[in-house]
Formats: structure tokens, sequence, C-alpha cells
């Protein structure tokens, strides 16, 4: 009897032989000729029954017969069109036969490798019984054990050994377990709350082992949960946006060691408050959202510090994880992040920074697709401190941007936000630049400006910008700044300039937009006006700034536009006119001024700010002193009447006119008349001498 060895190794070679015959329109030869005599739970069939692998479709009408030797009857085949076919019982002697399929159409025909065997030998028994323990209360049993019953005895057999194969509820594989058992089998450590399928095959003493027995289905119980919930936060696009949603990863069947019922969720906030959540997989609130693979916090994060989050199922739950905030910034120390993406993997790969991050735990990689909602598009993966490189399988859709972002977590759950990137797993031509205009116009150049394609409409990334006027005067500038000047122009013409982005697949859409040069004068005006006014608008700051700090550094400044006006009252020619007018009696002792009086000099004296705090005998004296010199150059000083001089005035043609006009200088309509122009802007009227 061939070994499994030998068996693998001719399909080999009848596969290679099958695809060479098809090739030249004979049928395939027959593979995996199988014959029994099959028993039911009572007796055996006196026939045999032969099945076998008819092999590739070939297309054509193909008849198959099989072969047995020696025979007790003229007939020793039986032709089928199908793939089994039964030796009666009259038709062959019990002992050896030697036994094949050969397969025929109008091309040729093809035989199979002959199988020989002993008519004793090929009895087979039924599928055993499987039958099981009583499940518990909530469906599960514990252990998790199977017994069967074979039908040997019923057979006048006695007991062989039996195989068994299990396999977890939706796993295609099966894992056998040969040979050894007899009427049970406990399947060790198995995975809590987990439906297994059990399948048992046994033989007897004499003839094959029996085909594999109906599937028996029963439930492993229930742990408490192990390990941890990966939690983490979708914050959309980073760094803008940090307004943040709680998700977290559903927890594999290893560890959830039973049907998840709900989380606690607790959240602290940065007032020092907290507040507990107990949420439900099958709530309708709509504060729960899950998935197959995630469960997302509908709620926000705002002022939120940090997070803790654990999953519960009937029998305990998890230790509660951990995660603050995200802290916004880059680290100076962080490489550029590469990508390699299709439209099935992502994998990531970093450089580790030159100086070892402080108390670093753990780096955190995530994708998110722009612009989709959050916890849609959305992935992350965890890694220790000294791994450089994550892989994700996922749908990465072509032509549409994801951003990939790298984290770091440190031992006090503190999570720093790194870098990103942008990639795509197929790039596309983008689209046109959504505004495009000329900034600044010159005679010989002008300076465009243009919006940038947005993210979600660029299908790849830019390379460059393409700026032409026509089809041959193309420039190429970068991706940004935004801007750029032509220049070589010709004065007052007008152009038609196109831009366009570039990705890698090639460019985009064309933008377009006119616009017409200066001319030259306008231009030389400018020039010369501008200057002009930037100057004048300096002398008129300096100005301005000297008249309001009242800046030493200028004093001319200060002094042509603060000028003082002197009190005509203090003067000593109108003290002797106000007496004069109130004292009928007063032009015996005080002389009548002229009523042309010429006045050569004036004087302000300013009282600085240093004199104030002159002693008061210093002060007195220089009063005096002032006194005596106005005395002396006047000539008339006011004897009864001791007021301090605000200014003193020198008449220079005083006493030469005063005999000429002495005898009219009580005519007050005369003094009106005669008024100089200085008199009568900075001089009292009678009546303001009177009042004072």
């Amino acid at each position: 009897m061939a070994t499994l060895g030998e068996r693998w190794i001719l399909s080999i070679l009848l596969v290679h032989l099958q695809t060479g015959l098809a090739a030249t329109g004979r049928p395939a030869p027959p593979s995996h000729l199988e014959c029994f005599m099959p028993c039911d739970e009572k007796s055996c069939s006196p026939d045999i029954h032969c099945t076998w692998d008819p092999g590739p479709d070939p297309q054509i009408t193909t008849n198959y017969s099989l072969h047995w030797e020696p025979t007790n009857s003229e007939q020793g085949h039986v032709t089928r069109p199908t793939s089994s076919s039964v030796i009666d019982r009259q038709h062959f002697n019990h002992g050896q036969l030697h036994v094949w399929v050969e397969a025929k159409n109008k091309h040729g025909s093809a035989k199979s490798r002959e199988n020989v065997f002993n008519t004793a030998d090929i009895i087979k028994p039924p599928p055993p019984n499987i039958t099981g323990a009583m499940a518990g209360a909530e469906g599960w049993q514990e252990p998790l054990e199977i017994e069967w019953r074979s039908f040997c005895d019923e057979l006048h057999l006695s007991m062989g050994t039996c195989d068994i194969r299990n396999r977890a509820e939706g796993n295609q594989v099966w894992l056998e377990h040969e040979g050894g058992y007899l009427h049970t089998y406990t399947l060790e450590s198995p995975l809590p709350d987990t439906f297994y399928e059990f399948q048992v095959r046994c033989n007897c003493s004499e003839g094959l082992i029996s085909d594999w027995s109906t599937s028996h289905r029963i439930r492993s119980a229930e742990r408490a949960p192990v390990g941890k919930l990966d939690i983490w936060m979708d914050c959309g696009l980073l760094p803008a946006s940090f307004d943040c949603s709680l998700t977290w990863k559903t927890l594999p069947l290893s560890q959830a060691c039973g049907a998840i019922v709900g989380y606690k969720v607790k959240l602290f906030y940065n007032n020092s408050t907290w507040r507990l959540l107990n949420l439900s997989p099958a709530e309708t609130r709509g504060l729960l959202l899950c998935n197959e693979k995630q469960c997302r916090l509908t709620s926000s994060l705002k002022d939120v510090s940090s997070v803790s989050a654990s999953a519960l199922n009937s029998r305990g739950a998890t230790a509660p994880s951990h995660l603050a905030m995200q802290t916004q910034g880059k680290d100076e120390d962080v490489k550029t992040i590469n990508l390699k993406m299709n439209e099935e993997n992502l994998t990531v790969a970093w450089d580790l920074p030159s100086k070892p991050l402080a108390k670093l735990k753990e780096y955190v990689v995530q994708y998110k697709q722009v612009e989709s909602r959050l916890g849609q598009g959305f992935d992350w993966v965890k890694v220790t401190n000294n791994q450089t490189t994550v892989f994700f399988k996922g749908h990465f859709i072509k032509h549409t941007p994801f951003q990939v972002s790298l984290f770091t977590i440190s031992h006090d759950m503190t999570v720093r936000y790194l870098s990103s990137v942008i990639g795509y797993s197929l790039e596309g031509i983008p689209s046109s630049v959504p505004s495009f205009q000329a900034l600044s116009i010159a005679a010989t150049r002008v300076t465009l400006c243009w919006t940038a394609v947005p993210l979600s409409k660029q299908n790849g990334l830019i390379q460059n910008y393409q700026i032409g006027l026509g089809e041959k005067n193309v420039h190429t500038v970068r991706a940004s700044p935004q801007t750029f000047t032509l220049k070589h122009l010709s004065p007052g013409q007008e152009y038609e300039v196109w831009i366009r982005a570039v990705t890698k697949a090639g460019p985009g859409a064309k933008a377009t937009t006119t616009f017409k040069t200066e001319s030259e004068n306008y231009d030389l005006l400018k020039l010369i006006l501008l200057p002009l006014l930037f100057m004048g608008l300096i002398c008129a700051a300096i100005v301005c700034f000297c008249l309001v700090a009242e800046n030493k550094m200028c004093p001319q400044v200060n002094l042509l536009f603060n000028k003082k006006v002197p009190d005509p009252l203090n003067s000593n020619i109108f003290r002797g006119m106000k007496h004069q007018i109130n004292d009928p009696f007063g032009s015996i002792s005080i002389p009548i001024p002229e009523p042309h009086p010429n006045i050569s000099v004036l004087e302000v004296v300013k009282i600085q700010p240093d004199a104030v705090k002159s002693t008061p005998k210093e002060t007195s004296d220089q009063e005096e002193q002032r006194d005596d010199a106005v005395t002396k150059e006047c000539g008339r000083m006011d004897h009864s009447h001791g007021r301090e001089e605000y200014s003193k005035m020198v008449d220079s043609d005083e006493e030469r006119d005063r005999e000429e006009d002495k005898d009219d200088c009580w005519s007050s309509s005369e003094e009106d008349q005669l008024t100089s122009g200085y008199e009568k802007h900075f001089m009292p009227t009678a009546l303001e001498i009177l009042d004072v």
C-alpha cells in the first residue's frame, strides 16, 4: 500500500500528465481509485464500491470503465459516465483483485494506476456516533470532553483504534489526533467561550477505517477576561485638530474569555473631577458605537486630561487601561517617516532619535483617511521603544490621501505627538488650482499668486507647479510658497498665463488668468513720487514726535509750533495807562503816553523749571535786577505799584515823540484809529484794564 509521501508525488505526476494529454485532446487518466465494501450498523454489503477522481473537465464526452481481474464471468468491466461504480458480487471471486479505471473519448483513452487488494481487507465500518457530557446552564461545558460508540461489535469484529480531529468554529483547518483513542477524548486548554467541532473515525480489527463522523459541536466555558484594552484617540487630521474621540480595539477571543457584555470608562477632567460611564455594546443611546474590530465613545473629550477603560464579561473584568490626552508639538530629533503603500498593505518605517527620549515606553503609529468621519478609515499599532517598522493590512483606496502619524507614550502614559506624513496607495492626476490671479503688475514684470489644490482633490503628492505663457515659455516652481514673479515682459501688453499642478502621475488641469502690464511713463512717475512721499512721511513723523514728547533734541521745532504769546497786562506801559484811566489826577505824576508808540524790541522771558527750585532770596534778587533794567530802559517805572514784570519793552523814539503828541494822548477815538496792528492784537482795551 502506497504511503502518504508516495501518493503526494504520484498526484503531482498525474497532474502534469493530465495537462499534457488535455492539450492533445486525450482524456486525463483517473486518479485516487478506492474500493471498499460498505457496512451499516448491522451488516456489510457483499458488493464492491469503487470511486475515483476523473480529473479536469475534458470539455467533451468521456466515458469511464471500471476493470477488474480475475473475474468469474465474461463481463470484466462496467462502463459509467460518472466517477463511481459498483462491482456486483456475482462478477468477482473472494481473494485478491486487480482494479483500474479507463477514460475514453474520441481522441483516445487513458488508464488509472492499478489498485490491488484482498476482498477481506476492504470492509469499511460505519462512522462512530459521538456523544458529549451535559452542557451547563449557560450552554457551555467544562471540561471539554467527548465520547463515542463504534459498531465493530455489531459486525462481529474486534474494536480497533480511532482518530479524532477538532477545530474552533470559523476555522477552516482541522487539528488531527491519530490513533490510540478508544471511547473518549478531552481537549486540553480550549479557548474560553468558544464553540468547537469534533469528528471521529474508527477501524475494526479487520478492514478499512471508517469515514469521519458528523460534526459534534460543544461550547467551552467562560473565564474572566485577561489582558488590557488597547485604547487610543481618533483626533482627525493632526496637528490642526485635537478634539478627540476615545476608541479601543475589541478584545480577541483568547483575551475576552467569553462574551463581552459591557465596558467601564472613566474620564478625568482638568478641574480635578471625574465621570464614570458604564457602557453596553447593545445600548441604543448612541453613546457607544462598535463594529467587529473597534468601539468608539461618541462623546467629546474636551477638557479631559486622561481616561481609563476596561472590558467586562459574566466572569469579571480586565485590568483598566490608562491614557493621557495628546500634547501638541514636534520632537526635534524625529527623522522623516517613510511609507510603502498599495491598496492592501501599508508599511511605515522611521529612524530612532539620535538622543534617547526620556521615559519612553512605546511608539504608536496610526493612519487616518483624509476627510473621513471619526472612527472610520482609522487604525493604529503600538510597538516597543526599539522598534522602527510597523505593518498594516487594510483597504487603502487609490487616489485617496492617508495621513500617517507617529507618537510616543511615556511610562506615566503621557502621549506626545511627533510628526505626520501624507501617503497614497496609487497617485492620480491632480485637479486644477481653485484660484489664480496677478497680484502686482509692473511694466516688465508681474507677481502671480494662487491657492494650493485642496488635499482631498490632489489625488497625489504635489511635486511642483508649472506656470507658462503659451506652450514654450514654461516655468517649473516649487509647491510652496504659492507665488511666482514673471520677468522680462513688454510694457503695455496684455498676457494670458496658465498654471497646473504636477504629481507622480503627471500634470493636472490648467487654470488661467489674464493681465496687462503698465506703461513705462507710469512706472517712471511711480519711481519719482514714491521716494518723495516716503521722505515726507518720515519728516512728519519726526515733527509729531517732537511736539508730543517735547524732546530736548529738537528745541527749534518746539519753538516753531509752541510760540509763547506775551501778556500785555504785565507791560510797564500799560500799567501806566491803567492808572491814568482810574485816577483823574494821574496826569500830574504819571507821564502821558504818546498816541503813536513805536515798540522797537519785545523780549519774552520764559521761566525755566530750574528757576522754580531756587531759594526765595535768589528769586527776589533776580526780580529786583529785572525791575531796575526795565526802569532804566523805559524811564517810566511806576513806583506806586511794585508788581513783577512779565516782560520789558524798549522804545527808542519815546522821548522824541512825547512832546509832539502830548495833547492827543487822552483822545480815545484818535487812539483807536492810530493804534498799530500789534497793539490791536496784543494790547487790552480800556474796559479790560478797568476790569483788572
